[in-house]
């Protein structure tokens, strides 16, 4: 790469075409020529520039914990091709066996999150393996059990199943690519559980309509609150779902709205209810800003990026909830909405589909929320 400074000055005049404030871009330029000066004195490689470590000794030298500016320099960098993704998680190289699987779980499309899961336990496992002197053609269910014992004893029920689930998937790989010579995944078995001790909750009618009233629809960041919810509370899709909805997914003159990504990896045409397309409408005439991206949903300042697939809404609808003083989750918009399919009627099977579940054992969680509304609204029971 260049001189750092020459390219901390093309990045300023790019700030100013990206419609940014003159006081972030003082606050930029600030950060970035301090950063400047100490990577020069520090005689910092070229490759080493922006990795943690180097944002670590950087904050000790500056007495700060400010990182914005910098990671937001490195990510225009990378671009424009001039440097490799920055500020990744150093991870250990796995075996072969390991990182061919790695490699196959990229290739069919899974997300980062659970990629990095998956190489966490994975990278237990080697080092159990290790540990305990046994070579991984040889391994019994024996040593599996034992092994998932010990990593997940400090675990939560929920993170356990997780853990165990993304290496009964590893083994069945092994058991197809013929590194074991018995498939053992169906022999790793999660324990019993018996109840749920924290179903879904909804909200009552009178909360979401308190909800929908405090929005003041001629400010920007409401009008994308109102129209998030209204696909949260209406179709019951989920805050990373409603982030990745595009322009292109909408039909207005069908009144249909297709997602793309769902958590059980099938895709739905669902129809959009009428308010719920006036309330996109809304939005996009009124507080969407002008932008080259197709995603429907933008952030709130400059450059008006697409939202955070994890953050952005579900932080937005939270904030809504706290100013209400309601005490919930953007979550709770969408058990609401498969609360109203089950008082409608609607059976088991289809909540499954219209809520992207994965597994009919998720929508029956449903059934106890009505069982529960029964014994409050009939028996008048505290719950």
């Amino acid at each position: 790469m260049t001189e750092i400074a020459n390219k901390i000055y093309d990045y300023q005049k790019w700030m100013e075409t990206k419609g940014y404030t003159q006081s972030a871009q003082r606050n930029h330029r600030r950060w970035l020529n301090k950063f400047s000066k100490f990577v020069k004195n520090r005689k910092v490689k070229t490759d080493e520039l922006f990795t943690f470590e180097t944002l670590k000794q950087f904050h000790e030298i500056e007495n700060t914990r400010v990182s914005a500016p910098i990671k937001r320099f490195a990510q225009y960098l990378h671009g424009i091709c001039e440097i490799p993704e920055p500020f990744q998680i150093k991870q250990e190289i796995l075996p072969e066996e390991y990182e061919r699987y790695m490699d196959y779980y990229k290739i069919i499309g899974q997300s980062y999150q659970t990629i990095q899961h998956t190489r966490k336990i994975l990278s237990g496992f080697v080092i159990y393996l290790r540990k305990s002197n046994i070579f991984l053609h040889k391994i019994s269910i024996e040593d599996v059990d034992r092994f998932l014992v010990l990593y997940n004893k400090n675990y939560s029920l929920k993170t356990s199943r997780m853990y165990r689930s993304y290496l009964r998937k590893f083994l069945k790989y092994l058991y197809q690519k013929g590194y074991i010579k018995k498939n053992l995944s169906p022999l790793v078995i999660s324990p019993p559980e018996f109840a749920r001790s924290k179903p879904p909750k909804f909200l009552r009618l009178k909360e979401v309509q308190k909800l929908f009233s405090s929005l003041d629809l001629s400010i920007t960041s409401d009008l994308r609150t109102y129209a998030a919810m209204h696909l949260s509370y209406y179709l019951g899709l989920r805050p990373r779902e409603i982030s990745l909805i595009t322009l292109d997914d909408i039909s207005f003159r069908q009144k249909e709205i297709f997602i793309r990504s769902r958590k059980n990896y099938s895709p739905a045409q669902l129809p959009l209810p009428d308010d719920t397309i006036k309330a996109i409408t809304a939005y996009i005439v009124g507080g969407r800003p002008e932008s080259e991206h197709r995603t429907l949903f933008l952030q709130l300042i400059p450059p008006y990026n697409p939202v955070n697939k994890k953050n952005d809404i579900r932080r937005s609808i939270k904030d809504c909830m706290s100013r209400n003083n309601i005490q919930a989750s953007a979550y709770w918009l969408r058990h609401s909405y498969a609360q109203n399919l089950l008082e409608s009627g609607a059976s088991i099977y289809e909540i499954k589909d219209m809520m992207g579940h994965k597994s009919i054992d998720s929508s029956r969680n449903y059934l106890s929320i009505h069982i529960n509304l029964m014994r409050e609204v009939i028996l008048d029971e505290t719950l």
